[in-house]
């Protein structure tokens, strides 16, 4: 369990993200058109997981959009944004706002992404949806970067996660 905060507001998650050297959780999750994917539809890539909130919210918007503007300098690699936001949500602001080098998935069919990944919030107003984190996966899904935002507002460590897929 770890603990997050929002502007000053603890709550937990129900564990913590997975440790670099380990191999990532499979995952089902739903795309925009209602397929299911999981970590096999993106074998012999690298994985940016980005796990956020809601694309409803300005931070999730903003690294959003930042990573799909880097997403061209990093051949091989799939940017991922996994959200609690329905397919429709997500492919309405990616629509809007012209991204198309992320690739929005819905927890829509169950949470055991992120439970699997740590990141699901157990107390507090945000009960039942993730806290902002970062993995990053190389072609074999061993975690290479792992970062959980310790305080929900603030956006993730690109850098670091830019550094790992160069």
């Amino acid at each position: 369990m770890a603990t997050i905060t929002l502007k000053g507001t603890e709550f937990h998650t129900n564990g913590d993200v997975p440790a670099v050297g380990t191999t990532a959780p499979d995952f089902l999750l739903t795309m925009q058109t209602l397929a299911d994917v999981s970590l096999a539809d993106y074998e012999g890539k690298k994985k940016l997981i980005s796990i956020v909130p809601s694309l409803d919210t300005p931070v999730c918007q903003l690294s959003t959009k930042k990573f799909n503007e880097n997403a061209d300098k990093f051949p091989n690699t799939v940017m991922l944004i996994v959200s609690a936001d329905l397919p429709f949500a997500m492919s309405r602001f990616c629509g809007d706002e012209g991204l198309e080098n992320v690739i929005p998935l819905s927890m829509m069919r169950g949470r055991k992404f992120a439970k699997d990944y740590g990141v699901f919030i157990e107390d507090g107003p945000f009960n039942g949806i993730t806290g902002r984190a970062l993995i990053v996966l190389d072609e074999n899904n061993t975690v290479i970067s792992s970062e959980l935002v310790t305080e929900v507002a603030d956006e993730p460590d690109y850098d670091a996660a830019f550094a790992k897929l160069s």
